[in-house]
């Protein structure tokens, strides 16, 4: 889930010379106090443990960076909708959550200009580009995320993950994956739950992700469908190596819990523009995840895979849309 409202829920916009014509995509019937300011709300709230976490293991480290892009990302959303005349639109709430999703995807010791690069192209590239709020193809964050991750390869690797003299335990060591993939080293299953590892902000602990998660789906902000689908994927791919591979003490918990997986699967996935709009195209979509998630962990050079794999999917998503297109009634 981030900064975007369904399809079926188009932002009203104002230009300056009065209202301009409001042209809205099917289906037409919503819940009109479902509106995109509360599930901005909503997942802002779901966001505190996630953001509670990362305060705790990372200290000032996290407060900065999540500022950081925050406020980028606020000027961003203003700056470009200056540009094109359109009025302020800081009021649905969506600006700040890509800000904070996109802070909670970074490395504790990023640069700043990583966190300020990352936020412009999210909002001009992710979102702006595209006609704004609703109407994007790619998840904005995400956007902003792969820009700095090729632009800045160094302080995006696995080593930008670390520093010695940052003061701060987490940060001298390896990410969990990294350290798996690299290294053959096995982090205790109960650090990875809880989030006493290192990695990205918002990706250490599984259990501040499925309290968040749940919150969502309970609220019926994020559709159940996709993380649904992400899990079990990845629960039958992760079961399959555990059988067929060789013994190891990596199990196919160690893949639900570590990395932005479940991170990924509730607040990034299940963007409620960029994933598909029926339930059966919400399992298909997030079984795509699940299933290039652990083809990259398995197969390429990446720890990780969660970021490429929402954007493949995001790609695919008109696609699965027209394959899912419910039939009307009476038709054979």
């Amino acid at each position: 889930m981030t900064d975007t409202t369904p399809n079926s829920l188009p932002p009203k916009e104002e230009t300056k010379s009065g209202p301009a014509i409001e042209v809205g995509h099917s289906p037409h019937l919503y819940n009109g106090s479902f509106t995109s300011q509360r599930m901005m709300i909503d997942v802002l709230i779901a966001l505190l443990p996630v953001i509670g976490m990362a305060v705790y293991v990372f200290k000032l480290f996290a407060v900065i960076q999540l500022g950081i892009c925050l406020g980028a990302c606020l000027l961003a959303e203003a700056g470009f909708a200056r540009m094109r005349g359109r009025v302020l639109p800081l009021w649905d709430g969506s600006a700040a959550v890509t800000g904070i999703i996109l802070g909670l995807s970074l490395p504790a010791t990023a640069p700043w200009y990583v966190g300020v690069i990352a936020s412009v192209v999210a909002i001009g590239i992710g979102k702006a580009i595209f006609g704004g709020l609703g109407m994007n193809l790619f998840n904005p964050a995400m956007v902003g995320r792969a820009f700095v991750m090729i632009a800045f390869a160094g302080v995006m690797a696995a080593s930008g993950y670390e520093s010695a003299m940052a003061g701060i335990d987490a940060l001298t060591q390896a990410t969990p994956l990294n350290a798996f993939k690299q290294m053959g080293i096995i982090t205790p299953l109960k650090d990875l739950f809880f989030g006493l590892t290192n990695g990205s902000l918002g990706e250490t602990s599984a259990l501040a992700c499925l309290i968040g998660g749940l919150y969502l789906c309970i609220r019926r902000t994020a559709s159940w469908e996709i993380p649904a689908g992400l899990v079990a994927v990845v629960i039958v791919m992760g079961g399959l190596a555990d059988l067929i591979g060789p013994p190891s003490d990596w199990t196919v918990l160690h893949h639900l819990c570590s990395g932005s997986l479940l991170f990924g699967a509730f607040f990034i996935a299940t963007d409620p523009v960029s994933s598909p709009l029926t339930a059966k195209g919400k399992l298909i979509f997030g079984a795509g995840v699940g299933f290039f998630i652990m083809l990259l962990r398995f197969f390429s050079g990446y720890p990780e895979g969660v970021m490429f794999a929402v954007l493949l999917m995001n790609a695919l998503t008109p696609l699965i849309n027209r394959w899912t297109i419910p039939k009307a009634m009476g038709e054979r």
